[in-house]
């Protein structure tokens, strides 16, 4: 008898399924506090997390992983302190702007910040210099505790090698790839969406760093069952 053809969506939900059963609860984002949390959604664009642990080791020493800490250092002592993570004369006026903007707008509370609507405030971050689709959402979702899916580029690459959507130009879209992992848990309680987004980003990026990275290595991945979809899909 022929195997149900399933949705994108549902392949996706039972994809997080077999990654918590092979990996287990990720407990994410590694910070200590909310800030730290926006400092390293900056800090990782283009780089490898170990230069993040670098350059916010540097700024922990200085005091500066703190709103407080990082309006007082100037700009220069900044880009010297994150200067691991690359692209720092990018990075520290972006991070100054965060500030600023937290400042004038928010008078200087994550708390408050935290309260915007989700829909305003992800039009607000990436109206910021130095944001992008992913790092607002990585911010809404890990520091900010809003119910967002992070489509990171190992999310990317499982969805394209699984056929689960077609590509635009050759690559798929940020947006539409949100929009599937949104659509695989809108049957999950809306209580937990936050938090079931957040193990979801971290469990592909452990199966992506094992399995999914440039070139595949899919022996013994946990996914390598959805690719039985794929075959069919030829």
């Amino acid at each position: 008898m022929k195997a149900q053809k399933l949705s994108p969506a549902v392949r996706l939900r039972h994809m997080h399924d077999l990654l918590v059963q092979a990996y287990g609860p990720q407990h994410w984002w590694p910070a200590q506090s909310s800030f730290e949390v926006i400092l390293g959604a900056y800090l990782t664009q283009n780089t490898a997390w170990k230069a993040v642990e670098r350059s916010l080791a540097n700024l922990r020493q200085a005091g500066a992983l703190t709103v407080d800490g990082l309006r007082a250092i100037p700009l220069d002592e900044l880009c010297r302190l994150i200067r691991p993570s690359g692209f720092y004369t990018r990075k520290a006026p972006a991070l100054k702007a965060f500030v600023a903007m937290l400042d004038k707008e928010f008078g200087g509370s994550l708390e408050t910040l935290a309260a915007t609507p989700t829909a305003t405030l992800r039009r607000r971050l990436l109206a910021l210099p130095g944001i992008g689709a992913e790092t607002a959402d990585a911010i809404l979702l890990y520091a900010l505790g809003h119910p967002v899916p992070v489509a990171d580029e190992y999310l990317r690459r499982i969805a394209e090698r699984h056929q689960l959507l077609a590509a635009d130009a050759g690559r798929i879209r940020y947006d539409a790839l949100a929009d599937l992992t949104r659509r695989a848990f809108a049957g999950d309680p809306q209580t937990d969406q936050a938090q079931l987004f957040n193990e979801f980003h971290a469990l592909t990026v452990a199966a992506g760093k094992a399995h999914c990275s440039r070139t595949p290595r899919c022996e013994g991945c946990p996914l390598a069952p959805d690719l039985l979809h794929v075959s069919r899909a030829r």
